[in-house]
């Protein structure tokens, strides 16, 4: 995939997708009956979030790369830390290792919102996005990042707060992407 708007919509689909798979897999996963069908449905949507979640740092690294390359590599990163830990988390839940599936999500919220930062960055110098949106990330994944580790020290519900300028910037960023796609490379922005 090379054409930036194909990649874009691509990653749009993504974005919307794992929100269905991880908030649907989740409630079927932490199901009340171990093993039933429904459990392992959840659990199988949950890894397919985990997919979607790398393939999207892997999908917008040919974006990001003229503008930073650091970043372009450092958001694949994270996307995959993130992607990593809510499979162990998913497994976790699953298993019935709750407290794990609680510290495994909010350890990969955070590393998200915190590598996310510096992506949308490079999106609001290289104005691959309305610079509006690319603000609207950086409070969202700050606001995401803030609220998991907010959570990790006991202030419950913080993440869940924290999650809903992050979900909205992340709705509205996947639907620019699918109706607009990026704007078409400028001048290499360093970051």
């Amino acid at each position: 995939m090379k054409n930036p708007r194909t990649i874009a919509r691509a990653v749009g689909t993504l974005m919307l997708a794992a929100f269905l798979l991880y908030g649907m897999g989740s409630s079927l996963a932490s199901g009340p009956a171990p093993g039933s069908l429904a459990v392992t449905i959840g659990l199988a949507m949950m890894l397919l979030n985990t997919a979607a979640v790398v393939a999207i740092g892997a999908l917008v690294v040919p974006i990001l790369r003229p503008h930073s390359a650091p970043v372009a590599i450092g958001y694949a990163a994270t996307r995959l830390f993130e992607g990593t830990l809510l499979a162990v988390g998913a497994v976790a839940l699953v298993a019935g290792a709750v407290d794990i599936n609680f510290l495994a999500y909010n350890v990969a919220m955070a590393g998200l919102g915190i590598g996310s930062l510096f992506f949308c960055l490079v999106l609001y110098r290289a104005r691959l996005v309305p610079r509006v949106l690319a603000v609207g990330g950086f409070i969202g994944y700050a606001a995401v990042a803030t609220g998991s580790v907010l959570e990790l020290f006991g202030v419950a519900g913080a993440s869940l707060w924290g999650a809903m300028p992050g979900g909205l910037f992340e709705a509205g960023f996947a639907t620019w992407l699918l109706v607009r796609g990026v704007s078409a490379p400028t001048a290499v922005a360093a970051a």
